[in-house]
């Protein structure tokens, strides 16, 4: 089983950058799909995160959310069993908590049930 721990939230200013890590242990990732959702401030418990972006297990596909496409960007470095979401442009509504996912079947999906692991999450507040 691999362990996701996520890194790099913080408070930073609207138009700031940030570049958000996850870091997994316990066995390679790179059979995985990785992604990134976000919970935003006040939502209901039972509400399904947002998806974000997510990657397949090499690296060559893709996918982002509407909202972000355009800002973020979603890589990953199997050498050193992280993934990273890179952040520029930021904006109030990106505040959130965000969370690293993985897919053991190493396919982009867009869905927070489909995932079959996750990280703690991660703090991101954008002031404005």
């Amino acid at each position: 089983q691999v362990q996701l721990v996520e890194a790099g939230g913080g408070l930073v200013q609207t138009g700031d950058s940030l570049r958000l890590s996850c870091i997994g242990s316990g066995r390679t990732l790179g059979n995985y799909a990785m992604a990134w959702f976000r919970q935003a401030p006040g939502q209901a418990p039972g509400k399904e995160r947002e998806f974000v972006a997510t990657i397949n297990w090499n690296g060559r596909t893709t996918y982002y959310a509407d909202s972000v496409n355009g800002r973020f960007t979603i890589s990953r470095d199997n050498a050193k069993n992280t993934v990273y979401l890179q952040m520029n442009s930021l904006k109030p509504e990106d505040t959130a908590v965000y969370y690293c996912a993985a897919n053991r079947n190493g396919v982009t999906w867009r869905t927070s049930e489909n995932s079959h692991m996750w990280g703690q999450g991660t703090q991101v507040t954008v002031s404005s």
